[in-house]
Order: C-alpha cells, then structure tokens, then sequence
C-alpha cells in the first residue's frame, strides 16, 4: 500500500547546489563607485551651505554690476533716487503724518499698547487711505535696523529728483512766455549735511517765491523723512534737484543766463545793494564752518555778504538763505 504520507507534513529539500540566475543578478552586485563628498549629497548640511554661498555670491556679482550702471554709486540708481526710508517712534511717525510726508505704509505692531499717539495715527492713515499693517517685533526691528521704534513705523517712498538743467530751461521758458511772474529763482546747496538744514531751507524757498533747489549727488544731504518733516510738507510744493557734479551745474545755468550769487561773509557786495534781485538768479550757499568751496567760489559771478553783528561770527545755512531770500522777494515787490 502506498504511502501518502502524514497530512501537513513538509517534503525535506535534498542537499546540493542550487540553480543559479544565468547572470540575471550581476548588475545589483556591481560596486556604485566611490562615496560622493559631502556637499554634492543633497540632504547634507554642507550641499546646503554651498548652495547658499554660491547665490550670495551671484548676489554680489549683481550688485557690482548694478553699481557699475550707475556709475558706481552704492545707495542710488540712475534716476538718482535715494534709498527707501522709514519714520520710527510714536511722536515722530505722528509728527510725520501731520506734517503730510508722503508715504508708503503704516506698519503697527501685533498686540500694541494703545495710546493718543496710535489713535491718531492710525486715524489720519485711515483718512489718506494708508495701508495699515499689522507686523510682528522682529520684522520691525529688521525693517528699523534695532532702532527704538515703540511699534509704529511709517515707511517712506525715495525722492523723486529733479534734473537741474531741465528744470532751469523749464523755469526760464515758462518765464518768458509769461506764466510766472517773477525771474526764475533757485538755491542751491554745497556741502550742506544736515537734513534739518535742506528741510528748513525748502521751507524758506517755498515762502519766498523760489523756483527749485539744487544739491549735489555726493557729500551731500538728500530728500531724507527729517528733511520732508523739517520743511512742514513744503517739499511737496518746492521740487528739488539733483546735480551730479555742482561746479557744472552752476556753469550751464551760467550760460542760460542766470546769474549765480555766493552767499559768504567776506563779499563783493552787501546784500542790500544787489542790483541783480530782478534778474534770473540761484543763490549758492555753503555749510557753516566751512563756507563755500574754493570751485564753487570761482563759478559764482558775485559773492554777497550779510551785514551781522561783529560777536556773531556766521548764520547758519537755512538762516543766511531765509535773509536772502526776503531780501530778494522784497525788491522784486519794489
């Protein structure tokens, strides 16, 4: 009788080689090569690193270019627009919006403690249809580079500049064609630094009827958020210019006809005795201290003085062209 053997039993495999794969197993027993570095492996730590070193280089290399297109000039573009700028703190970001300095945005911080000052900032920034935004500290220390900023700042557009010679031939044209009433009238800066000066003397310029102001491109203060505050929104009204080299400037407005008075305390002429307060005019006016450069100087076709008290030994910049100014608005009134 046969025998089938027991239920569920496993036959024993007999002893022996096995069959092989005909070489169908070769290619996954080959060796991958040798172990790649570690910044050409993806999930690395130092592929990420050199990644990361590799754009802020190509960042670089744009920014020389874009330099090199400018002219070289770190801060500017070709237009000659100065760099964006925020107003920090409550008193001054109010002081700002009353002023009416253009601006951007209003960024508030999250969960900030209520005041008079808030309110009223974010009630005039709701009346000029300012973007309000709610932003967290550490971005408005990023955005204040650390300053006090009490968690409101307002954020300011660059200046647009004028181009000095256009708007002097705009000036003279609209002038003889008899849309203006009085010869053109400008002022210009040289060497003058502190933005509170540039806002005062934008403010005076307005007062008295001048046409525009001109300052340098370098070494020089721009349209800056405490000038637009120190001029009490004035620059709106008053444009300003900006002249790539000064001493140039002054030449070519020299061969349109506008006469170029220096503003020092060793003159030519007392300012009341000017003959040429009728005339197409830009008073040039230099910091205190150091005055007029010695270029500037020889490109100015008088030099006139204010009379002032002996124990006073200069004004100041913004106070010297206010003086001038009425001096020249009043004879034109004669």
């Amino acid at each position: 009788m046969a025998n089938n053997g027991r239920p569920g039993a496993m036959r024993k495999a007999k002893k022996g080689p096995s069959g092989g794969t005909g070489g169908l197993g070769r290619k996954a027993l080959e060796g991958k090569g040798p172990t790649p570095k570690a910044e050409e492996r993806p999930y690395h730590k130092a592929f990420k690193n050199k990644q990361l070193a590799e754009r802020s280089a190509a960042k670089r290399g744009d920014a020389k270019r874009g330099d090199a297109r400018a002219g070289g000039r770190s801060g500017t573009n070709v237009r000659g627009k100065v760099a964006e700028e925020v107003v920090t703190g409550r008193n001054s970001v109010v002081e700002a919006l009353r002023a009416g300095i253009p601006a951007k945005a209003l960024h508030v911080a999250v969960r900030i403690d209520m005041d008079d000052r808030v309110r009223e900032s974010l009630k005039m920034a709701a009346e000029r249809g300012l973007p309000v935004m709610e932003t967290h500290k550490p971005e408005l220390d990023r955005m204040t580079n650390e300053a006090v900023h009490q968690g409101l700042v307002l954020q300011i557009p660059p200046y647009e500049y004028a181009d000095p010679t256009d708007l002097a031939s705009e000036t003279l044209e609209a002038w003889k064609k008899g849309h203006i009433r009085n010869a053109p009238l400008f002022v210009a800066l040289d060497g003058i630094t502190d933005p509170r000066n540039l806002g005062a003397i934008i403010r005076s310029a307005s007062a008295f009827s001048a046409h525009g102001v001109v300052v340098p491109e370098r070494r020089a203060v721009g349209v800056t958020a405490s000038a637009w505050k120190t001029s009490a929104g004035a620059a709106v009204r008053v444009p300003v210019a900006r002249a790539g080299n000064l001493n140039n400037t002054l030449k070519t407005f020299k061969k349109m006809g506008i006469f170029v008075l220096g503003l020092d305390g060793d003159g030519d002429v007392s300012l009341p005795s000017i003959v040429l307060a009728k005339e197409p005019i830009c008073i040039v006016v230099g910091s205190e201290g150091k005055g007029l450069s010695r270029l500037v100087r020889e490109n100015c076709d008088q030099i006139v003085s204010i009379p002032i008290d002996s124990a006073m030994e200069s004004l100041n910049a913004s106070m010297a062209v206010g003086i001038t100014l009425y001096e020249i608005s009043r004879q034109r009134s004669s």
